[in-house]
């Protein structure tokens, strides 16, 4: 089970209604926070999750609408007596940035581990989860930044009866069902000897501040849920979104439709977009199942009983 909350929809300042960039991943009692904008710790506290699962915090890059909100949420996050290691995301330049901030977050009581993104894709393991993953891929920007997805992957099924053939002991299941290699005596029990193969697990794609190209396609391909940037809605601001390299709802819609994904919620307004929701039919043309998301907008999402996924939950609107 995966729950997303798209805490803040807005784009280089916040407005009254519209907190900055960030999302957040519940899964297995841990979290993943993807941007912290100004705002994010309001965002939580309306939406009444707490900020102490968050094991790691990916940025996108390093612009003040995506990162502003730190200071204060790991100040929260010490004041809660928190000490497990926080694991920190982002492109290159990550501890600098980070430690700079905490110039007014200083003497917390727990420690950051770093993850520098050198290369154009990387992947990176949940910290104690063998079946949650986060792939960061270079996008657009006119600076270095990265869009994410998480992904849970998911095992196939244990076969009881080849377990059975096998003479292997029943003591013996669980652990290969959870992938452990079990030597006993000069007999070695692998997990492929009596699991199937792997099913379909769960994907969400994240991406904010790229003009459209490959790289997200590729990674965002049969994602159950695509979080893309789109900066303007309106078809004559194509220019500016070129210039500076954003993208307009029409442009994300395309690459929802590219990459075979479920569903599309576009984030990261202009603050001039003060009502996204009338330019979405634009988007829709191209693809149907297009979301002009708002701030607190929630989808948990299930594996079924065929190993296929889908939102099992209805969405909730804040």
């Amino acid at each position: 089970m995966l729950d997303i909350c798209l805490l803040g929809t807005g784009g280089m300042m916040p407005l009254p209604y519209r907190y900055l960039t960030s999302m957040m991943a519940r899964v297995n009692g841990s979290a993943i926070l993807i941007d912290a904008g100004e705002g994010t710790q309001m965002a939580l506290r309306r939406k009444g999750w707490s900020p102490n699962p968050i094991d790691v915090i990916c940025f996108t890059h390093y612009h003040a609408d995506h990162i502003s909100g730190l200071p204060g949420l790991l100040l929260s996050m010490g004041n809660a007596e928190r000490t497990a290691p926080l694991m920190m995301v982002g492109p290159r330049g990550l501890e600098r940035v980070v430690n700079s901030l905490r110039v007014i977050a200083p003497g917390l009581p727990f420690d950051i581990v770093f993850r520098e993104l050198e290369e154009s894709s990387e992947t990176i393991a949940m910290p104690g989860m063998r079946d949650v993953f986060i792939d960061a891929f270079r996008v657009n920007h006119n600076v270095t930044c990265y869009g994410y997805s998480i992904r849970l992957v998911r095992a196939g099924r244990f076969d009881a009866d080849a377990a059975r053939a096998l003479g292997i002991p029943v003591r013996f299941w669980n652990p290969l069902q959870k992938g452990s290699v079990i030597t006993d005596g000069d007999v070695t029990y692998e997990p492929s000897m009596v699991m199937g193969p792997e099913r379909r697990g769960l994907k969400v794609t994240y991406v904010t501040d790229s003009r459209p190209c490959a790289s997200i396609v590729e990674a965002a391909e049969g994602s159950d849920l695509f979080i893309c940037e789109g900066m303007y809605g309106e078809e004559d601001k194509i220019a500016d979104a070129r210039q500076k390299k954003h993208m307009l709802f029409r442009e994300a819609a395309e690459l929802a439709d590219k990459a075979g994904v479920k569903e599309l919620w576009l984030t990261h307004y202009s603050p001039s977009l003060l009502h996204p929701e009338d330019f979405a039919d634009a988007a829709r043309r191209v693809f149907p199942a297009t979301v002009a998301a708002k701030d607190g907008r929630t989808v948990t999402l299930r594996f079924d009983g065929d190993g296929e996924s889908g939102e099992q939950l209805t969405h909730v609107q804040e």
